[in-house]
């Protein structure tokens, strides 16, 4: 079979939706300055689906900086990549700057969080390795998952019980063949909001030879006294043998890094293929690493205000009889009985009539009778726009308890 005429037989999971609700339901549009309210279609929505969490986005004097870097250097310097030429003098500050507040020896400074997921797992195990890991992991780790040829176990989402199990398998295989075990979890799950169980995984390192890789995209500056992450939440950082951030959360940018020991980041630094052979973060984008890993240090009213939205709207979300889950983190979803077409009709009305835009999660990510409405709070966010959105979610879920939301496509086209 030709691969176009197969393209548009299988549209893949998501994409069987795409003729439904482009541009309304999926790839929406959002207009403005990033803010708690944003033009969607025209119309002034309360937006809740931004990982802005700390507000870093438009904050002045941020933007001041990405501004005056952005007018010195351009978005080309340096040209190359960092091994070629691509090295500066600031990508090296931000190394130390962030092996210093995640509490490791060094750092390595990434051009994307999620190409260098994978390229780091990539760069970590061979084909002797074995790779345990937990099945809800983030896709750019699964996509790093893909490109190792050694040997892989999976187990049950937090259940430590099985990862126990496997990381017994694990041992038994590479006593056999001379490899090593890497551990991957994530230390804020994006989607539902739950932590990993980082404090229980530690504790297997007792008994069990294992590196500990944590994705903390979601939990870096918002979890931890100091923002430090997950592994400062629950007091294990030293026993994170890799630590991973994105800057596409708390720091409001594009980038990533990883820390660890020097021996580990000079190997990654030499041996990361979507560094090598990509083009080094622009300075201006440095640059402002630089200002908002300073910020999130000298700034912790941030965090602090955060968790102040985090907890009202969580706790008025709550009270309202709204399924939470299990989230331990500022990932506020809210589950709610509804088949895909009836969901469809959910959103028109969150978003047409009530002025909420937030995220949608539906069938395959959830199974088929759950819709997922997941809202991030930030601190932009007042206390005043909790109490609105409580109070329509409220509506909502009497208006889908009652069954009011008819079993058809909402029509996007309007």
């Amino acid at each position: 079979m030709d691969i176009f005429e197969k393209i548009k037989k299988n549209r893949g999971a998501l994409g069987q939706y795409q003729d439904l609700g482009h541009g309304y339901f999926a790839f929406p549009k959002l207009e403005g300055e990033i803010a708690p309210r944003m033009k969607f279609r025209g119309k002034e929505v309360l937006t809740w689906s931004l990982n802005n969490y700390l507000g870093l986005a438009n904050h002045p004097e941020i933007r001041k900086v990405d501004a005056e870097a952005t007018a010195k250097y351009g978005l080309a310097y340096p040209m190359g990549a960092r091994m070629m030429s691509g090295q500066t003098t600031m990508h090296e500050k931000f190394e130390e700057m962030a092996a210093l507040f995640t509490k490791k020896e060094d750092s390595f400074l990434l051009n994307y969080g999620y190409q260098g997921m994978v390229s780091i797992i990539d760069a970590l195990v061979d084909r002797h390795d074995v790779i345990v890991y937990d099945s809800e992991s983030h896709a750019c780790i699964m996509d790093g998952l893909r490109l190792h040829m050694g040997k892989r176990f999976v187990f049950p989402h937090n259940d430590i019980e099985s990862c126990e199990k496997q990381l017994q398998r694990a041992t038994k295989l590479v006593e056999e063949t001379n490899g090593g075990i890497l551990l991957i979890t994530e230390g804020v799950f994006g989607m539902a909001g739950d932590l990993g169980k980082l404090d229980r995984i530690s504790a297997l390192k007792k008994k069990y030879k294992f590196r500990f890789l944590v994705d903390d995209a979601h939990g870096f500056g918002t979890m931890g006294a100091n923002g430090g992450g997950t592994g400062e939440h629950f007091g294990v950082q030293d026993e994170i043998d890799i630590y991973f951030a994105t800057f596409a959360k708390s720091m409001a940018g594009i980038g990533g890094f990883v820390s660890s020991t020097k021996d580990v980041i000079n190997y990654l630094r030499y041996n990361l293929r979507s560094q090598i052979y990509a083009k080094s973060l622009p300075m201006a984008m440095t640059l402002g690493a630089i200002k908002r890993l300073e910020y999130i240090q000298t700034h912790p009213e941030l965090k602090e205000k955060l968790w102040v939205i985090v907890s009202a709207l969580q706790k008025g979300l709550k009270e309202a009889g709204l399924d939470l889950g299990k989230t331990e983190s500022p990932v506020t979803p809210v589950f709610m009985k509804s088949g895909v077409a009836q969901a469809t009709q959910l959103i028109y009305d969150l978003r047409e009539n009530f002025g909420i835009f937030c995220s949608v999660v539906i069938y395959p990510v959830v199974p088929k009778d759950v819709v997922m409405l997941r809202l991030i709070p930030t601190a932009s966010h007042s206390l005043e726009d909790v109490e609105y959105t409580i109070k329509a979610f409220r509506e909502i879920k009497r208006k889908v308890d009652n069954n009011e939301y008819p079993d058809k496509f909402a029509d996007f086209s309007k």
